[in-house]
């Protein structure tokens, strides 16, 4: 994990926690959110603001090292709703930094 790049700020990751406005899989508001990398690092993933979502410590427990749509799937969540969203709140929140 050292040799990887993680740029994640914490404005960045104050931002992304105030636009999804609770867990990101679930919608769940009580509890503190927790960092969840949808390709997890074990699997090459990083911490970055196109990566890296908040979650209830539940949905981060349940997805633990997975990939996010696989298991989404195996939840029955709605995938292609969580994808377009993911992708519009990352690119809004990298837009309000330039």
């Amino acid at each position: 994990m050292a040799k990887v790049v993680h740029d994640l700020t914490d404005a960045q990751w104050s931002a992304l926690v105030d636009a999804w406005g609770g867990c990101a899989y679930c919608g769940v508001k009580a509890g503190r959110l927790q960092k969840d990398c949808m390709l997890p690092v074990s699997r090459g993933g990083r911490y970055t603001i196109m990566n890296v979502v908040p979650t209830c410590g539940t949905c981060n427990a349940s997805k633990w090292n997975a990939e996010v749509t696989g298991w989404m799937r195996r939840r029955k969540l709605d995938e292609r709703a969580f994808l377009m969203r993911q992708v519009e709140i990352a690119k809004a929140v990298a837009a309000r930094e330039r």
